[in-house]
C-alpha cells in the first residue's frame, strides 16, 4: 500500500507540475510573477512526498558498506556540485523567477555551453546520479527513484518539444549533436 501512496503522490504531483510549466499555464496566469510563484509551488507541494518518505513503513533492500559507501557519498557530492553549476550556467536568477521581479521578462536563451554541451539535461542527469548513489536503498527509496526517473524521461520529452517551438532550427541542431542524458548515447 505505501507503494501505491509514493506512486500516487508523485503521479499527482507530476501532472500538476508539468500542466503548470506548460505554455498554457504561464499565458493563463500572464504575470511577471509567475515564475517564483511556480518554483515555491513546486517546492512547497513536493514536500508532502518527502514527508511520506519519512513517516511510511518501510523496508531496507541494502546497505553499501565502506569503502563503497565512502565512494557512493563522494559520487553523490560530486554530482551535487555539477547540479549547481548546470544551474549558474542558466539564466540563474530568471531560472528561479527572482529577475522577473524587477525586469521585464525576456525570451529564453538557448544554453549550450559548459556542461550543456556534454548533455542536454544535465540538471536531470545530475539529479538522477544523486539519486542512485545513495548508499543505503529501501522499497520505499527505490519506488521514489524509479518514480522521479521516469517523470525525468517523460518530462523531458515534453520540455523537448517546447524548446523545439521555442528555437527551432537551432534546437534542433543542438539536439542532433548532444546527447539526451548520458554522454556517448544520443537518444
Amino acid at each position: 500500500m505505501n507503494t501505491l501512496i509514493i506512486l500516487l503522490s508523485l503521479a499527482l504531483w507530476g501532472v500538476v507540475h508539468s500542466i503548470l510549466a506548460s505554455h498554457f499555464a504561464k499565458d493563463m496566469f500572464k504575470t511577471r510573477f509567475y515564475r517564483l510563484a511556480y518554483n515555491i509551488f513546486s517546492v512547497i507541494s513536493f514536500a508532502p512526498i518527502l514527508y511520506l518518505l519519512v513517516i511510511l513503513e518501510d523496508q531496507p533492500l541494502y546497505q553499501v558498506s565502506s569503502p563503497w559507501s565512502f565512494a557512493m557519498l563522494g559520487g553523490q557530492a560530486l554530482s551535487a556540485l555539477l547540479l549547481l553549476i548546470a544551474v549558474l550556467q542558466t539564466d540563474t536568477l530568471s531560472f528561479v523567477g527572482l529577475r522577473q521581479l524587477f525586469e521585464e521578462e525576456k525570451a529564453g536563451q538557448l544554453v549550450t555551453r559548459g556542461l550543456y554541451t556534454w548533455v542536454r539535461h544535465p540538471l536531470y542527469l545530475f539529479s538522477l546520479t544523486f539519486l542512485w548513489l545513495n548508499p543505503s536503498m529501501s522499497v520505499n527509496s527505490l519506488v521514489f527513484n524509479l518514480d522521479v526517473t521516469l517523470y525525468f524521461i517523460v518530462g523531458a520529452y515534453f520540455e523537448e518539444r517546447k524548446l523545439l517551438r521555442d528555437f527551432g532550427e537551432a534546437y534542433a541542431e543542438y539536439k542532433r549533436r548532444t546527447p539526451f542524458l548520458i554522454p556517448g548515447l544520443k537518444f
